[in-house]
């Protein structure tokens, strides 16, 4: 059996210990994974540190011209890189596919650095003194990443962090850890240096050991807000600078006005695409008014319409969950939403798909007459739920989403300009969308939510993502004519 390695300093480094990696689609296990702990952890730290030597000081252009063979391969690759995806994770070909494509955009995004990264310059500021400023790497940093992107998320990390002059340590999930070491192999194709990139596989030792390394200077973590607040609080008392990315409960709201079967269509997808394992899925539809009993009609029809299947059938809409853990915990969240008063309208229960019966396959599962109260509501399910909460006005929908410990994302859909500028201006949540359902920004704009969807102040890429990984410098200077004999005075300086 295949065991997945760590990558470390441009090579596959094996693991003392080994962890069962398993196809989701059939429940077999297909694979082995190397689980790293501190010692792993400080040989990669250490490779990285001596690349970041020379790393730190190469020129922009030559930064660049690895991004730009990075970028051509992902191109040429993104058919084989989604097969490996689709085989752990158990989402479709096309999907990751086009995790591939949002992650490639960040790639394209670090290509232009050289303009992003100028700095500003002002002439005379005082009799014969200039200021200007700069951006410089960091050192080492790190990513920590979920199962439910394994390529998309660390590609919204590790280019920026590159490209900026950092080097990098990526610790993916080890549920579905190949897509990280298929990316080191495309960087070391496209002429990153040995050691500006590595991979050390794991659990918890994993990371436990880059929140508390003295050598790494900043971590990236995207993952469930309990842990991200673990994340913030370990690295940031060890004086790392930390973005953690934290969970979402997602509310897409529908005005009367609305298109429902526009509506439908794009809630379906946004609930139920990637079998729900998305902090951007749309786990709650708020229906307004008159709106709720012709929206739940047309959700239970798309509902029953998605087909479920492995991911490398071509017809397959939703795949399986990634764990049969994970399989029971949303079945059993939607026995305890009818237990508490919900209506099960689609039940997903005890889905079995022919020829891969060991699978962890669960259905679309539609609830309604969900209340704020219930657990359906309250906890980030992670799974292909979607729950209907009503409402009467719009005002009560804003109420409800601002309620929400969580902010990541939110839709509306409508037809009303009023109604969408009242409540892009009134929701307390990070990122937005207007009959848009899953709003995840362009690379050129930043990704992080409000409240417990993110833990401190950085969002991750984008503008956010250069301010992160760099520091800057401003410098004052001064060159007097050899002749000029000027007198130092003891009082604070000034312009004058």
């Amino acid at each position: 059996m295949n065991t997945i390695p760590h990558w470390i300093n441009g090579s596959p480094v094996p693991g003392a210990d080994t962890a069962p990696v398993f196809n989701p689609a059939t429940g077999a296990e297909q694979a082995r994974v190397a689980l790293g702990g501190a010692t792993d952890v400080d040989t990669a730290v250490q490779a990285a540190s001596a690349a970041f030597e020379t790393w730190s000081e190469s020129s922009l252009s030559q930064r660049t011209q690895v991004m730009f063979a990075f970028r051509r391969l992902l191109l040429d690759h993104e058919e084989e890189l989604g097969r490996i995806i689709s085989a752990e994770h158990g989402k479709t070909i096309d999907d990751a596919r086009g995790e591939i494509t949002r992650g490639r955009e960040v790639v394209e995004f670090a290509c232009g650095l050289g303009d992003v990264l100028k700095g500003s310059f002002s002439d005379q500021v005082s009799r014969g003194v200039d200021v200007h400023d700069f951006r410089q790497p960091l050192g080492v940093v790190a990513g920590i990443t979920p199962f439910n992107f394994p390529a998309m998320v660390p590609l919204w990390m590790h280019p920026i962090a590159i490209a900026t002059g950092n080097t990098f340590l990526l610790k993916p999930s080890e549920r579905d850890p190949s897509a990280a070491n298929f990316v080191a192999g495309l960087y070391q194709k496209a002429g990153l240096p040995d050691g500006v990139f590595n991979v050390v596989h794991g659990g918890k030792d994993a990371v436990d050991a880059i929140l508390t390394h003295p050598g790494i200077e900043a971590v990236s973590f995207v993952g469930s807000t309990p842990i991200a607040k673990y994340v913030h609080e370990q690295a940031t008392a060890a004086g790392k600078r930390v973005q953690a990315l934290g969970g979402a409960k997602n509310h897409a709201v529908v005005l009367p006005d609305a298109d429902l079967e526009f509506a439908a269509n794009h809630i379906t997808a946004g609930a139920y695409g990637s079998a729900g394992e998305r902090c951007m899925a749309v786990s709650v539809a708020v229906a307004v008014g008159d709106a709720a009993d012709a929206l739940v009609a047309v959700l239970q029809r798309k509902a029953l319409e998605v087909e479920v299947g492995p991911g490398d059938r071509p017809t397959t809409d939703m795949g399986p969950l990634v764990t049969k853990a994970a399989q029971e915990r949303v079945e059993k969240a939607v026995g305890t939403a009818q237990a508490q008063g919900a209506t099960v309208v689609v039940d997903g229960r005890g889905l079995k798909v022919d020829g891969h019966e060991d699978g962890f396959f669960t259905g679309p599962s539609l609830l309604d007459h969900v209340t704020t109260a219930m657990d359906a509501y309250r906890e980030e399910l992670f799974g292909p739920v979607l729950a209907i909460v009503r409402v009467d006005t719009l005002d009560q929908a804003i109420d409800v989403i601002n309620a929400n410990p969580y902010g990541n994302g939110t839709a509306l859909f409508t037809a009303s300009g009023e109604a969408a500028r009242r409540f892009q201006r009134r929701v307390k949540v990070g990122m937005i969308g207007i009959n848009v359902p899953v709003p995840v920004p362009m690379s050129f704009y930043s990704f992080g939510g409000w409240k417990d969807s993110l833990i401190g102040d950085h969002p991750i890429h984008g503008p956010e993502g250069i301010r992160f990984y760099t520091r800057p410098k401003v410098v004052t200077t001064r060159w007097p004519q050899p002749a000029q004999h000027l007198t130092a005075g003891f009082d604070f300086p000034t312009s004058n």
